[in-house]
């Protein structure tokens, strides 16, 4: 085999090892809404966990606030404690009575939800931190395709940012989104009905995700030992084929 060969298995070994280190290290910059698990349904119930990082190179995140639309009428918002953060739940009155999908007549909603840190606790300042904030809510609106949260996120140095702008139906993302969950059409079988269901599979598909994560740091960096690997062997082959070369040229002068 030559050296070419070797010293291609080599880079493309490594390329890909650096290729996946790179795509398990890349976050989203902007605060998002994700959903692990079965998508929410509409008129069901689900858990979002909404996903903060830190921009600010100078300044820590201390507080989130993510806001409801009352039309969406959400009766119930449950939040999963957070040691350091302190979880306040708002509810409104509504301009008028709202009718879920269950026949339910809804006259007070969730309209806020924020994250206060407590003394010593923030989100550390610059792009390698992030926390996720879970909510179990419900019954979600029946006719809309997706619920949009408007979030705020105030930081250590009174820097507050708002993440509120609509992206557009052709995807072309704003400077400051706002954070989106997209519902799923009712199946009746159940997805998206219930809060102790539905949060369980959300966290235990957190969890897998998060294993994925750690599984493809894992394989990137196998790659770039592989990587490594595939050079020196070339190295060494290069090495032997010279080496060999010579002493027949050695063995074939003597004879001479």
């Amino acid at each position: 085999m030559s050296k070419h060969v070797f010293k291609r298995a080599g880079f493309l070994a490594a390329a890909i090892g650096a290729a996946g280190l790179l795509s398990a290290g890349i976050a989203s910059a902007h605060v998002s809404a994700n959903v692990y698990g079965p998508q929410p349904e509409k008129g069901g119930y689900g858990s979002i966990f909404f996903r903060v990082p830190n921009e600010e190179k100078g300044a820590g995140t201390v507080k989130v606030e993510i806001t409801v639309k009352p039309e969406y009428a959400l009766g119930s918002v449950r939040t999963r404690p957070m040691p350091g953060w302190k979880a306040e739940v708002v509810k409104s009155k509504l301009p008028s009575p709202v009718t879920t999908a269950s026949g339910t007549q809804i006259t007070e909603a969730v309209t806020k939800v924020s994250w206060t840190a407590e003394p010593g606790t923030k989100i550390a300042a610059g792009s390698t931190e992030f926390q996720e904030f879970q909510i179990s809510a419900g019954q979600f609106p029946a006719t809309v395709d997706k619920l949009e949260f408007p979030a705020t996120q105030t930081y250590e140095n009174g820097k507050v940012v708002n993440w509120d702008q609509p992206t557009p139906d052709s995807g072309e993302e704003p400077e400051h989104p706002a954070p989106v969950v997209k519902l799923a059409e009712k199946s009746g079988d159940g997805h998206g009905g219930g809060h102790g269901t539905d949060a369980k599979a959300s966290e235990e598909s957190h969890a897998s995700s998060s294993s994925s994560d750690n599984t493809a740091r894992w394989l990137g960096g196998a790659g770039l030992v592989v990587g490594a690997l595939g050079l020196g062997v070339g190295a060494g082959a290069t090495l032997r084929a010279r080496r060999a070369t010579a002493s027949a040229k050695s063995n074939t002068e003597g004879t001479e």
